[in-house]
């Protein structure tokens, strides 16, 4: 039987010691990201600013051109049209009018009536009001810091709070760093993007708890091997592992950018971003960040050592 190895046997990388380039690396993305945000901000969808949604099917390949010149030529405010999926499956986002749920109601009537020629069918219309997306905003900021805050609790119950310390930091970077690509690229930031950010999470702890077994086990055998050797052990023995899981979740998720459609792509392209950098992470930056918070040695009051002495 063959088998299938990303990572050779007794692979030995020297991650600790290109521990300095990694953190000049982390810096440089997580300002980068914070900049973005500072700059650019995000490309909100309705879910947190409010609007308009109608999706429609046309008779034929739609032309996003013409239907663009139709509606703005309303006085509706800002649209956005893009192609859904498919050639002749097209979403239309207007802003939110002034007024209550009657103007909104009479905005949808006129763009209907506007593009009726060109449509064939209306699939769905929806409307948010600016104090749903905001309480939805408010929302998805509390589901987030309630996640990484759960998973310090884990992994410091589990292990000691150096390591939920550690873990914590890895996953506020990889939030970060994801945060600033939809920046970058201006994809749309909406409910399923910020489920794309608890996904990341998950996913990034799951890699930083597996290495953090690893180290915590190695801790307790060798005992006086200094910490620098033994964190490298530790990371080249779970590597093959850690590469296996981060390639297969990276083929599905490739399908889903090729084949999933307009609708879940930006989800799909945030996932793969995330796998990358949270297996980034876990690897070079949550280990090392064990070093700066002294983390003691189990079951032998051998107390604190640091990378230099190993003592």
């Amino acid at each position: 039987m063959i088998k299938l190895r990303l990572v050779p046997d007794n692979t030995s990388i020297a991650f600790i010691e290109k521990r300095f380039v990694a953190l000049i690396f982390s810096i440089f993305l997580t300002v980068g990201s914070l900049s973005l945000l500072g700059v650019k901000g995000l490309n909100l969808g309705i879910d947190f600013l409010g609007g308009i949604l109608v999706e429609v099917k046309t008779d034929g390949p739609a032309d996003v051109a013409g239907l663009r010149n139709k509606i703005s030529n309303l006085g509706l405010g800002e649209v956005s049209i893009q192609e859904f999926g498919a050639p002749d499956d097209v979403l239309i986002r207007v802003q939110r009018q002034k007024g209550g749920d009657a103007q909104q109601q009479e905005a949808v009537a006129i763009i209907s009536e506007a593009i009726k020629a060109e449509v064939i069918e209306f699939r769905r219309t929806e409307t948010v009001g600016p104090t749903v997306g905001a309480e939805l905003k408010e929302a998805a900021i509390l589901a987030v810091l309630l996640a990484i805050g759960a998973i310090l609790l884990y992994v410091w119950f589990r292990f000691e709070w150096q390591f939920g310390l550690g873990a914590v930091i890895a996953l506020s970077h990889d939030v970060l760093a994801t945060i600033g690509l939809f920046s970058l690229l201006g994809l749309e930031f909406n409910l399923a993007s910020v489920a794309a950010l608890l996904t990341i999470a998950g996913y990034s702890i799951n890699d930083t708890v597996v290495i953090y077994d690893r180290v915590r086990e190695n801790m307790r055998r060798y005992k006086s091997m200094p910490l620098t050797e033994l964190f490298n052990k530790s990371i080249n023995e779970t590597l093959a592992r850690t590469v296996m899981t981060s390639v297969t979740t990276l083929l599905a998720l490739l399908a889903l950018v090729v084949l999933g459609g307009e609708v879940i792509r930006g989800f799909s392209i945030a996932l793969i971003f995330g796998v990358l950098i949270g297996t980034y992470s876990s690897v070079a930056l949550a280990v090392p960040t064990l070093l700066y918070l002294r983390v003691e040695r189990n079951g032998g009051g051998e107390g604190k050592y640091s990378s230099q002495s190993g003592e």
